[in-house]
């Protein structure tokens, strides 16, 4: 198993895996699910509390890289956060010094399995690695984008490459002092995926991207939260606490009216003036036929706090 990101990175063309941010040990020790028969579900831990998903990657020995079935479980872990209405909010955390050391590509489905494209490097034909990235890396990151309910990271270590991504799409970063980010990829000869060329300048223009791209250096936590890729750096003790505490701040708002503004929000940089205008005007359409939009109205008329249903 990798122990570090160049570990991972070596391998990640030909199988790409993503994965998340780390809380505390002591948080995954306390929220996390009791024992099951799938060894899956010790890997990614997984629990409910206070309208929280808490979905934790467990492989502290290898730096938390993702598996392929790992990615699946994550991919599957957030479509189920969309549609359950007890659901609204998500942490993405992991156990152990790492976050996310990127793609673990040992142990890769054979061809024909639930990694389709996936061949010895040998064996490859044209079209594989790009199907492979589609299929793999950018299915997770779009996952995160698409997620219904706010999305937050974690980030406990290090985080390289499609770890780095992950973080980075997710709607709130919050990083440890000694967290660091690495677009560990040109180290490889690589070019950057798993959405990192569609996130990075989005986040903190082309020039800032390119650096970070270019060079593949380690970046501080403190430095990513000066560029604006992380919202807040916080002592190595407080991470967890922190992240309950925004979590479940989440989850007492309104959660439809908190998804539609996601959307709009990512949707902003793609859109023309016209285009971003209807589409707001849309949204308060939509948002105005639900419980909390009236909730929320009503409290302000009666100068009470609303009591948000997440409905």
């Amino acid at each position: 198993m990798p122990s570090s990101p160049e570990d991972t990175a070596e391998h990640h063309t030909e199988r790409d895996q993503p994965s998340r941010h780390t809380g505390h040990d002591e948080h995954a020790e306390r929220t996390g699910p009791a024992p099951s028969a799938d060894p899956l579900d010790s890997l990614v831990l997984h629990t409910t509390d206070n309208g929280v998903s808490w979905i934790t990657l467990n492989r502290p020995e290898a730096m938390n890289a993702v598996t392929w079935d790992q990615r699946e479980r994550l991919i599957a872990l957030l479509a189920d956060a969309s549609a359950d209405p007890a659901v609204r909010a998500v942490v993405l955390t992991a156990t152990g010094r790492g976050f996310c050391a990127g793609a673990d590509l040992r142990g890769s489905p054979a061809t024909g399995s639930s990694a389709p494209g996936t061949r010895a490097p040998g064996d490859r034909i044209a079209g594989d690695v790009a199907r492979t990235i589609r299929l793999g890396a950018q299915r997770l990151i779009a996952a995160v984008l698409d997620c219904e309910k706010p999305v937050i990271a974690a980030v406990n270590g290090t985080a390289a490459g499609i770890g780095a991504h992950l973080a980075f799409a997710c709607d709130l970063v919050l990083a440890a002092e000694s967290a660091t980010f690495i677009e560990v990829f040109v180290r490889r000869g690589l070019v950057s995926d798993g959405g990192g060329a569609y996130l990075l300048p989005r986040l903190i223009g082309p020039q800032r991207a390119k650096e970070l791209m270019f060079f593949g250096d380690s970046l501080r936590a403190a430095d990513a939260e000066r560029l604006g890729l992380v919202n807040r750096v916080v002592p190595d003790g407080e991470l967890a606490a922190t992240a309950r505490a925004w979590a479940e701040r989440l989850a007492e708002g309104p959660t439809r009216a908190i998804a539609l503004t996601k959307q709009l929000v990512n949707a902003s940089l793609e859109s023309d003036r016209a285009t971003a205008f209807a589409a707001e005007a849309m949204a308060q359409e939509i948002n105005m036929t639900t419980h909390d939009a009236n909730e929320g109205v009503t409290g302000f008329m009666e100068r009470r706090a609303p009591k948000y249903r997440g409905r």
